[in-house]
């Protein structure tokens, strides 16, 4: 990986991540395919300016989807679930105005 700008994608905002993130102190990202643990902790640290204690990673497979008789296929992503040290500020993505 060359930036940290590669290796996340974008976080995933979801009910189930809102609910680890009161919880477990955790946040969900959608990150690169190739990108490993390390590169993406230390992305994290670097552009949240935190510290972090754990990183899980999934592959998610992408749906078959059909138009009429034609069928396609979504690309296949990876998720990561970063859990940050319980001293650290919580990442916030909607800070209120």
């Amino acid at each position: 990986m060359k930036s940290i700008y590669d290796v996340i994608r974008r976080p995933l905002i979801t009910e189930k991540a809102a609910i680890q993130k009161d919880a477990q102190h955790t946040v969900c990202f959608e990150v690169h395919r190739d990108a490993t643990k390390p590169e993406i902790k230390k992305a994290v640290e670097a552009l949240f300016d935190t510290k972090v204690e754990g990183v899980r990673v999934a592959r998610v497979h992408g749906k078959v989807k059909r138009q009429g008789r034609y069928s396609g296929q979504r690309p296949d992503w990876k998720k990561a679930w970063v859990v940050l040290k319980k001293d650290q500020k919580m990442i916030e993505f909607f800070e209120q105005a």
